[in-house]
This record gives C-alpha cells, sequence and structure tokens, in this order.
C-alpha cells in the first residue's frame, strides 16, 4: 500500500505557456532529495493536437508532480508548514512558476493492477480525474474497481495500471486543495502508443461501461501527459 500526493500547475489565462526546462530539472533535483519518497513522477503537457477520445476536455496542465510515500506521514512532513514541498510555492526558486497557481493538490490511496507492459522511466501517462460525487461511494467504487481496470488491459500498449481513492489529509502547501472522489492513470511507451490506444476498439468497452456506473455527479477529466521518473 502506498500514498499518493498529486500537485498540478497552471499559467492563468495561457494553457499553452510551459514551465521552463531549467525548472523542470531543478524540479527533479529537488524531489530526488525528498526523505522517504518511493517515488516521484513529473508529467508535462503533451501536445494539443495529441489525438484521443476526450479531446473537448479542458487542455492538460502546464506541470504535474506525483509523488509516492509508503505512508501519509511522510507525505504531510513534507507538506508542512517548514517542510521541503514549500519550495514548490517560494517565489524565485523555481522562477517560471512563480505566476503559475497551483490549482490542484491532494493525497489519494494508490492502488495498482497488473498490466501486460513493462514500466519504463519516460513515458506517457493519461490522468483522469473525477471531480463530483457518487450517490452512494460504495457502490460506485466496487463497480469501477471490479470492472474498469480489465477493461484498461484490453488497451494496447499499457504499460501501468493505478486507480486512487480519496483520503483525508493534513498540508500546508499554498494552493487549491481538491476532494475528487477517484482517480486513475495509464501508462504507455510515448504520446503516439497513448493516441493509438485511446483511439482503438478498447475505448468502446470502456465507454459501455462508464454508462453502467452507478449514479454520479461531475463527469470526468483526461489529461494526456509526458511523464518522467524522478531519479531517487
Amino acid at each position: 500500500m502506498s500514498f499518493c500526493y498529486f500537485a498540478f500547475f497552471r499559467f492563468p489565462g495561457d494553457a499553452d505557456r510551459k514551465v521552463a526546462d531549467a525548472d523542470v530539472s531543478a524540479i527533479h533535483s529537488m524531489l530526488s532529495k525528498l526523505p522517504s519518497l518511493q517515488r516521484g513522477l513529473v508529467h508535462l503537457p503533451a501536445p494539443r493536437s495529441t489525438p484521443h477520445h476526450f479531446q473537448n476536455d479542458e487542455p492538460s496542465p502546464a506541470l504535474g508532480l506525483q509523488l509516492y510515500f509508503a505512508d501519509i506521514e511522510g507525505i504531510e512532513s513534507h507538506l508542512a508548514p517548514t517542510g521541503a514541498l514549500q519550495a514548490l510555492r517560494a517565489r524565485g526558486i523555481f522562477p517560471s512558476l512563480d505566476d503559475a497557481d497551483m490549482v490542484q493538490q491532494q493525497v489519494m490511496l494508490t492502488r495498482r493492477f497488473p498490466a501486460p507492459g513493462r514500466p519504463t522511466a519516460s513515458a506517457a501517462s493519461y490522468l483522469v480525474h473525477y471531480p463530483g460525487q457518487p450517490e452512494d461511494l460504495n457502490a460506485w467504487l466496487a463497480h469501477y474497481h471490479a470492472h474498469h481496470p480489465g477493461l484498461m488491459r484490453g488497451f494496447p500498449g499499457i504499460q501501468e495500471i493505478e486507480l486512487y481513492t480519496r483520503v483525508d489529509w493534513v498540508g500546508f502547501v499554498p494552493g487549491t486543495r481538491v476532494n475528487f472522489f477517484q482517480r486513475n492513470k495509464q501508462v504507455f511507451a510515448n504520446v503516439k502508443a497513448l493516441s493509438d490506444a485511446m483511439q482503438s476498439s478498447a475505448i468502446t468497452g470502456m465507454r459501455a461501461d462508464y454508462h453502467q456506473f452507478p449514479p454520479f455527479s461531475g463527469g470526468n477529466v483526461h489529461y494526456p501527459m509526458t511523464t518522467k521518473d524522478v531519479e531517487i
């Protein structure tokens, strides 16, 4: 079992603005030194033109972080008022982030499911979140966990499947806290493989199951991202 901290950044009014390469490298370096970090992922937006089934969704964020820890205390220590992750919002440390908004942050429980492929250090991720609320959370999660990961295994070239469910957490990094009830991540070798998978016949079964979900509000949102592991 592990817990995952999500943080996403956007530049207000400019969906195409990018985080400077030097700052991305500096973020990798900072994260590589976090005590008790099990795995760190840095997500950057795939090209806006990347074909996938949900291109009418909002644009992918300028930067996404996923930080995995064995226990929630490890995460919370870095989110404390004097914790290391305060650097993400301290002006001048990563200059190109000074004008960005942290539009989402959340700690969630990680649930891993077997996938046919082998994970790689650089890849492409399809990040999905459910921002609304089900009428019956237990029934919704039971259906999703029983059916959807097996359908995800049908995507050609899929390397990783993870689902995330919400937990209560303590943190003091400035930024918008969200309480999404579900996220998932599907990982492929590169953006083309992701795009091909999301236009394959496997999406038909996914959409059919979507319409069998127990009632819920808010829909879902899909972010195609390039992904690189932090070297720990």
